[in-house]
């Protein structure tokens, strides 16, 4: 009888021994696969952080014009690399922390989002200022030298004008007398010369009194003057003339005669008159007077 009960304690220890031996492996089967999954969990996780670490790098090198966007990301980049450098060292049975760095990465992922949307709004915001400033600058330069053109011909038209009203010296002769007012050829006995002109007709000048101005220069390139205050304006100064002579211009050809005492020694060679009338040089003419 004893031996029975001995018999059948032991079956019965056998197999509870044996059902712990079991579910001692089974549990260690499971722990096992556990630690498999949570491997290949944070393996995965390590992946991203570093698919979203070349996203920042690439993002970096981004044109980003705004400073404080620029700074903001780069905190976010630094904030993901001390993530990572955490995840590297979580051991991987610290499930826990490992969701909770799942969680920081999905918030670091959506922070860069909106970061990277806000910069590719302002570039593109940027990209059309810039466009239409240059849209602005052609047609301001377009304008600018569409001015210049027409001051340019308002200034060739003006010209044109100028030059047009501008009397001009038709005929001209200098003619030697001597002491009896009469024609001579005898260097010696010149007493006064006589310049005779005539302004042809022009109907653009305006009609009214005239100054005829005549500057005799001599040979070696004075003006012959009789003072000192017989002075001019002239292309925004003043020079010296020898006559003048005012006349009354209607728009019609006039005739006009000067004359000049010869008080001073003449020099024989080529002299050249000139005649000036309303600021404008109307007509130059070189004369020789010989011995």
């Amino acid at each position: 009888m004893k031996k029975s009960i001995v018999i059948i304690v032991s079956a019965v220890l056998v197999a509870i021994i044996a059902i712990l031996v079991w579910l001692n492996l089974s549990q260690r089967s499971e722990m096992s696969e556990m630690i498999e999954q949570l491997e290949f969990e944070k393996e995965a996780l390590e992946d991203e952080y570093e698919d979203l670490s070349i996203q920042f790098d690439g993002y970096q090198q981004m044109d980003i014009r705004n400073d404080s966007l620029a700074e903001l990301l780069s905190k976010e980049q630094q904030r993901m690399r001390d993530l990572m450098e955490e995840l590297r060292i979580t051991k991987v049975t610290n499930a826990r922390r490992i969701a909770e760095l799942k969680k920081e990465l999905a918030t670091v992922r959506a922070v860069m989002v909106v970061y990277v949307q806000q910069i590719d709004s302002l570039n593109r915001t940027n990209e059309r200022l810039t466009k239409e400033n240059q849209q602005m600058r052609q047609q301001n330069q377009q304008i600018i030298q569409a001015n210049t053109e027409l001051e340019q011909q308002n200034t060739a038209l003006n010209e044109v004008v100028s030059r047009a009203s501008m009397l001009e010296i038709g005929d001209f002769k200098v003619i030697p007398l001597n002491k009896r007012d009469r024609k001579t050829s005898i260097f010696s006995q010149i007493q006064k010369l006589e310049f005779q002109y005539t302004i042809l007709k022009n109907i653009t000048c305006e009609p009214g009194m005239k100054n005829v101005y005549l500057r005799i220069i001599r040979p070696d390139g004075e003006v012959m003057s009789k003072s000192a205050m017989n002075v001019m304006d002239f292309e925004n100064g003043t020079v010296p003339y020898s006559i003048k002579q005012e006349i009354e211009y209607a728009g019609e050809e006039i005739s006009g005669v000067m004359y000049w005492p010869v008080e001073e020694i003449l020099q024989p060679g080529i002299y050249n008159a000139d005649f000036i009338v309303d600021n404008n040089l109307i007509g130059s003419f070189p004369f020789t007077l010989k011995k």
